[in-house]
């Protein structure tokens, strides 16, 4: 058997680098099937494998950018509403001060008017009451300066038109020395 292998080995001593040629044939049809089928179906998915992500991609970024726009957009329109709002705020506060200012003014001349009119009231009253308690004095005082003159004098004063004449002169003379001495005092 050893000869049978050398002998067989012998006999195939062609060069072990050079394919056989049908070996060659078979194997370049088959890579042109793999290829074929590789270039027909798999190549096509592949494709649209990537024009369908390159479009997601470029809208993903057309939408990113109208959302940009959009967001910029309403940004601005809400800073102008906000700088509306506070314009708007700043003018009723304004507006409210005026308000109470004119509201402050109003009660503050009301209180004025109330006030003197209270003062003139009582200036009034308070001269009134003065006359009365001047006219209740004289006669007071009156009757009891006819009783004492009459004691004094001894004799009657019961007639009422000469106590009066004597009491009003008597009166009279009392009014005229406090003003002169008023005027003597205002003038030093």
């Amino acid at each position: 058997m050893k000869n049978l292998m050398i002998s067989a080995a012998t006999a195939e001593s062609e060069n072990p680098l050079a394919p056989n040629w049908w070996e060659v044939l078979v194997v370049a049809c088959g890579f042109a099937v793999l290829m074929f089928i590789v270039v027909k179906f798999v190549v096509p998915m592949f494709e649209k494998t990537y024009a369908e992500r390159t479009e997601a991609i470029e809208g993903g970024i057309a939408k990113a950018e109208k959302a940009q726009a959009e967001a910029t957009a309403a940004l601005s329109e809400y800073k102008q509403q906000l700088t509306d709002a506070r314009a708007e705020a700043n003018r009723i506060r304004e507006e409210a001060r005026a308000e109470g200012a004119r509201i402050l003014a109003d009660l503050k001349d009301k209180a004025a008017a109330e006030s003197a009119r209270i003062t003139e009231q009582a200036q009034v009253a308070i001269a009134a009451e003065r006359q009365a308690a001047v006219v209740s004095l004289r006669a007071e005082v009156g009757s009891l300066a006819t009783t004492l003159a009459g004691r004094i004098v001894g004799e009657s004063l019961n007639d009422d038109e000469r106590s009066t004449r004597v009491v009003d002169r008597f009166l009279a003379d009392l009014e005229d020395q406090g003003t002169s001495k008023q005027n003597a005092g205002a003038l030093q």
